[in-house]
């Protein structure tokens, strides 16, 4: 096979894969993270095959979906064998998929140009008017409270914190949405996440107003 046909059933791979999913780690966030990735591979001259591969396959193992195969990449390593991608290949997009997640003050910035532009591009699916949906459908799903006005928020969170917070979905935003427009590793990434950020500030500032009664 080839890599467009590697593609191609990897994509499928990936929608039976989530198929159950409604926390907004679905299929349609993977192909939205592949797409903007590809795009920025382009604009920063980065290997589009490995950014291809790695943010499709970036969330199959992700410990709030499959927690028994995080450590050592099961499913991308699965997925990558059954369609013969290189073991130089597959230990690539290991280390991305291994560096890409938000983890607090212990988040790492990837080593390689293809880690930064998956990370950039899963990162901006988090934020804008897709990241403010995926966040309610996330909280909903976990049954977290809308709002607590008596929330202390904290932005220094270690890992471990951030894995075991059970703080409401505005909260949400201020650990971790509203830090990631500074934590951009490339232009293109910088560029798009202006836009999204500032939505998101208008959309607290409409939440809090109505919340207190004052629109």
């Amino acid at each position: 096979m080839n890599r467009m046909e590697i593609e191609k059933e990897l994509i499928r791979e990936i929608r039976e894969f989530f198929a159950a999913d409604s926390s907004g780690h679905d299929y349609d966030h993977m192909m939205r993270v592949y797409r903007t990735a590809r795009m920025i591979a382009e604009e920063e001259h980065a290997d589009l095959w490995t950014v291809s591969l790695a943010s499709l396959l970036h969330d199959t193992d992700d410990y709030k979906i499959s927690p028994e195969t995080e450590e050592e990449h099961g499913n991308a390593v699965r997925l990558m064998k059954k369609y013969n991608v290189s073991e130089e290949t597959q230990k690539k997009v290991c280390r991305i998929i291994a560096q890409v997640s938000f983890s607090g003050k212990d988040s790492v910035v990837p080593d390689s140009l293809e880690g930064k532009i998956v990370q950039d591009a899963d990162r901006l699916d988090a934020i804008g008017a897709i990241g403010i949906a995926r966040a309610f459908a996330y909280g909903g799903a976990h049954h977290r409270k809308l709002y607590d006005p008596e929330e202390i928020y904290r932005t220094d969170l270690s890992k471990e914190e951030y894995r075991s917070l059970q703080s409401s979905t505005i909260a949400h935003f201020h650990e971790k949405l509203l830090l990631l427009r500074d934590m951009m590793n490339t232009k293109t990434g910088r560029m798009l996440a202006q836009h999204r950020h500032d939505f998101m500030e208008m959309f607290l500032d409409e939440f809090d107003a109505e919340w207190e009664g004052r629109i």
